[in-house]
């Protein structure tokens, strides 16, 4: 489980320990939570940039489970490139998280250093270094009392660091990463209350040409939370002609998806994803709908022109 559901309305009964349980709640497990991922693995492994030796820019909006109030809404950007020859990454993030009356602003650069172990085979070593404001805004509570000092505003400021490796070949992508290695919690009336344990994703894809036309493109993402049960995504995407590509997903069989891609005029890319999460969840009235525009373009001499299925 990635995101919580939305914290409720504080009652009378929740005074003394109200914002102990609105930190935990809301914290608990602090990593965004993404359908489109294959379409920009950075966002969960910094040894992704500059993995395919061009410029790449992207910007992406996630409205989780539409319709609910307080819902987990996502804005991502950034951009990665290929230096000196493919021999190194560079690149920045920027992500707006918001669940209920807590939104987490992110700021990291990303760098990479790449070994060409074989012909068609790199392997790159990742880490990514900024931070990260946690605010808490009480004002968009209904509290029984506006004025109690408990629920004053909160924003602080957490340093990020974090690290992973990929292999890529013309067949498949293989990553192992955690995003964030350094544990945090917030100090709140002179109680520090635990907010993030690290997350472990192991990623793993591959490519079955069926033809000169039509590859298939199964894939499963593995994540560990300490406290947590391992979290189960699997992926099977159809890429039609190296500009269309169509696919369904399961994350724990309790949310399915359907992804779209379409690139158009050589260098842009749009992709779309429509989840719709189970009984188990929230429901299955309320969808998610995420949508994510990139570019990859050559800009310096070395660059390649070819567009990656990766």
């Amino acid at each position: 489980m990635n995101h919580i559901p939305q914290i409720k309305k504080i009652v009378s009964a929740v005074l003394l320990f109200g914002p102990l349980m609105i930190l935990s709640a809301a914290y608990c497990q602090q990593d965004p939570l993404y359908g489109l991922y294959l379409n920009n693995p950075i966002v969960i492994n910094p040894a992704y940039t500059g993995i395919n030796n061009n410029l790449t820019a992207f910007a992406s909006y996630r409205n989780q489970w539409a319709g609910f109030d307080g819902n987990p809404t996502t804005l991502n950007a950034g951009a990665h490139m290929s230096l000196l020859q493919n021999k190194l990454g560079a690149g920045f993030m920027i992500v707006n998280d918001k669940i209920g009356e807590n939104t987490n602003t992110q700021v990291t650069g990303t760098f990479a250093y790449k070994l060409r172990i074989s012909e068609g085979k790199l392997l790159s070593f990742g880490m990514q270094a900024g931070f990260i404001n946690y605010k808490v805004d009480p004002s968009q509570l209904t509290l029984q009392d506006p004025a109690d000092p408990v629920f004053a505003p909160v924003s602080q400021l957490k340093p990020i660091i974090g690290a992973g490796i990929m292999l890529k070949s013309d067949r498949y992508l293989i990553g192992l990463s955690a995003p964030r290695l350094v544990n945090s919690s917030l100090d709140l009336g002179g109680q520090k209350i635990n907010i993030y344990q690290q997350h472990y994703y192991l990623l793993g894809s591959y490519l079955f040409f069926l033809s000169e036309n039509v590859i298939l493109k199964p894939s499963v993402l593995l994540k560990a939370v300490a406290g947590s049960p391992l979290s189960t995504d699997i992926n099977v995407n159809v890429i039609l002609k190296r500009n269309y590509s169509i696919g369904a997903y399961t994350r724990n069989l309790n949310a399915y998806g359907l992804i779209a891609q379409f690139s158009f005029l050589e260098k842009f890319r749009i992709s779309y994803a429509l989840e719709v999460p189970t009984n188990n969840s929230v429901g299955t009235r309320f969808v998610t709908n995420e949508v994510m525009l990139s570019i990859r373009t050559a800009v310096l001499r070395f660059h390649e022109q070819s567009v990656s299925n990766f």
